[in-house]
């Protein structure tokens, strides 16, 4: 099999598309992200996109890991964990985290439909698996609330 290219991208007539139409528009201003998940392929994807984004992502793969980042890095203004890891769920990191960090805002990243009831409403939930649009959304919405 072959696979051929055009040489340009640029269709005559076309303009070139602007940041806003991309599928996640850049962030007003660049956060450093703390990304947890212990699935090693999810998490370099969800760097990529925050990087796409314009953010700074220090990316780890485990709970215990981030409690180190997060005792290490007081600059850290958003954790996004994933739900089901071992040793340590996303909602006990959270537990954790705030009481470390109380107005830390998170993200909680899971596959999961159904999470514990006692789901604070200040946890922004973020359904795997999720496009760069949404990961922005949540962003947004963490960061604002």
């Amino acid at each position: 099999m072959e696979l051929w290219f055009p040489i340009t991208t640029m269709v005559e007539g076309a303009t070139e598309r602007s940041p806003e139409t991309h599928e996640g528009a850049q962030a007003e201003r660049p956060l450093c992200i703390l990304a947890v998940d212990d699935d090693s392929l999810v998490l370099s994807n969800v760097a990529v996109m925050l990087e796409d984004l314009g953010h700074k992502v220090i990316a780890v793969g485990s709970g215990a890991r981030a409690i180190e980042e997060i005792e290490s890095m007081p600059a850290i203004d958003v954790v996004i964990t994933d739900q089901a890891m071992p040793v340590m769920t996303g909602l006990q990191l959270i537990e954790i985290l705030r009481a470390r960090r109380p107005g830390l805002p998170v993200i909680l990243a899971t596959g999961f439909a159904e999470l514990p009831p006692r789901l604070s409403p200040s946890i922004v939930r973020l359904s795997k698996p999720f496009t760069q649009r949404a990961l922005a959304q949540a962003l947004a919405a963490t960061v604002i609330s």
